[in-house]
């Protein structure tokens, strides 16, 4: 890609930016946060890191909104974070207020591009800014399952001592609670998951995956996780500019899939140079179903909040 913008130079925002260019995903890499220096201090540092990591990618960072201009993607990781005993859903109010003003901006300045969501509640926020855009489905869509898959994978990986680089995760669902985790649908080299694994081990593992962040933010206290947040990132942006089109588990906005309609929510897709360019249904258990429909519903309840 030429040109990639972050808005929201958090900590998720600074380190996807770090990754986006150490890995030379695009020529420009712009970072925007409304706290006046952030974003230019961000950028100045990773631009100081280039001689050692080996990267001509070029960063930049400001507060104007017209550093979105030329974006090709936009990703965004801006809002309030939870906090520890907050759900994602209690961030909702104060971040839709920041997810509309952006996503103006973006319309503004970078009609043409494609639109990532990563704030949370990410899924309620990925409906909002299709909602606010009005673009086609394959441009908008959210980061949840990438980094619910990688958590799982490695609770796998734990759980049996085998190479995380073996194990193969699959979460569909809404980002919360009511995620759900599918060790039928994952495997350990090609072999089914389950082989490895008794009923208590993956009933750990699963109860793990849905309270990953929330680990992560009990234990720092201060900050969530925004290492894995940002890889999880960069994986869906690798596979966008080098059209890899690779299954990956997205916040994607459903038309008739897993029969549901005009609503988002993680589920396996195509994920190519054009965002999402197909949603991948899975025969899912009569059990399985029953809990998507749970996560989905949670995900309407906050949908009609707005």
């Amino acid at each position: 890609m030429n040109k990639i913008s972050i808005v929201g130079a958090g900590r998720v925002g600074e380190t996807t930016a770090q990754i986006l260019a150490q890995q030379h995903l695009a020529d420009e890499v712009a970072l925007l946060d409304v706290r006046k220096g952030a974003a230019a201090g961000s950028a100045l540092d990773i631009c100081q890191s280039a001689a050692y990591f080996g990267f001509d990618t070029r960063v930049t960072g400001g507060t104007d909104a017209a550093l979105l201009t030329g974006s090709d993607l936009v990703i965004i990781t801006a809002g309030s974070p939870r906090k520890p005993g907050m759900s994602r859903s209690d961030v909702l109010d104060v971040n839709r207020k920041v997810i509309d003003s952006i996503v103006d901006d973006v319309l503004k300045y970078a009609p043409d591009s494609m639109l990532l969501l990563v704030s949370n509640p990410v899924d309620v926020l990925t409906w909002e800014a299709w909602q606010r855009t009005g673009w086609d489905r394959n441009r908008v869509f959210g980061q949840a399952g990438v980094l619910d898959t990688s958590r799982m994978a490695s609770f796998m990986a734990e759980e049996t001592g085998l190479s995380v680089q073996d194990v193969h995760a699959m979460v569909i669902g809404g980002h919360g609670d009511l995620m759900v985790p599918l060790t039928r649908f994952s495997t350990i080299n090609g072999v089914p998951a389950s082989g490895f694994l008794d009923a208590t081990a993956i009933a750990r593992i699963n109860k793990r995956t849905r309270h990953g962040g929330a680990e992560v933010l009990k234990l720092r206290q201060i900050s969530s996780a925004y290492i894995a947040p940002a890889a999880a990132v960069a994986t869906m942006v690798d596979s966008i500019v080098h059209n890899r089109r690779r299954v990956l588990p997205c916040v994607c906005v459903l038309d008739g899939e897993y029969g549901q309609s005009n609503i988002t929510g993680g589920v396996p897709a195509i994920v190519g140079r054009k965002g999402i360019e197909k949603v991948v249904e899975l025969p899912l258990s009569e059990e399985e179903k029953t809990g998507f429909q749970a996560s989905i519903d949670s995900i309407a309840a906050d949908i009609k909040t707005l």
